[in-house]
């Protein structure tokens, strides 16, 4: 009974052109890793020594902060990992390069949006240099590598549902 009434919904999403959407939207659910390697050329806004560069990583309503690369100017590296849970549509990740300062407000150094409609195609992007941009002016390059698992979704047939899973098992001491 349960095996035939997803096979009807699953039959009503492929003739149905409405609910392409909701079965892309599907696809984007899942976690999208970020590994943050370093930036270079970047314009350094500490005039007497060396900047102390940080990143704030935005998916959607998620932020993220990258550690200080403490004095290392205009080429920073962090080789630092996140990770965003996607629950929704994203199209793009904003990553934000901050100077930190002492004693007052942190300047923005320059800003790279990164498109994510290829990752959730291909699944993954190697380290790939990205264009660093501060009042429509290039500022430097920012290298950023990409994962997207998706999250298993639970519309498989009933012969998928019975194997595996402690639950399920059968085992009796």
């Amino acid at each position: 009974m349960i095996h035939h009434h997803l096979k009807e919904q699953q039959s009503t999403h492929k003739q149905d052109p409405k609910n392409l959407n909701f079965l892309f939207k599907k696809m984007t659910r899942g976690s999208l890793g970020v590994h943050l390697i370093a930036a270079k050329g970047l314009d350094n806004s500490d005039f007497l020594c060396n900047m102390d560069p940080y990143v704030i990583i935005t998916c959607r309503t998620q932020e993220k902060k990258s550690s200080v690369a403490s004095g290392m100017g205009s080429e920073p590296e962090w080789n630092e990992n996140f990770v965003f849970s996607l629950s929704s549509d994203v199209s793009e990740l904003s990553i934000k390069i901050m100077d930190s300062d002492a004693g007052s407000a942190d300047d923005i150094v320059g800003e790279a949006k990164i498109p994510l409609d290829a990752l959730f195609e291909e699944g993954s992007i190697p380290p790939t240099s990205y264009n660093v941009v501060k009042d429509e002016e290039f500022c430097g390059e920012i290298r950023v590598g990409l994962t997207f698992t998706p999250e298993a979704i639970n519309e498989g047939s009933q012969e998928e549902e019975s194997y595996g899973g402690w639950t399920q098992s059968s085992y009796q001491e």
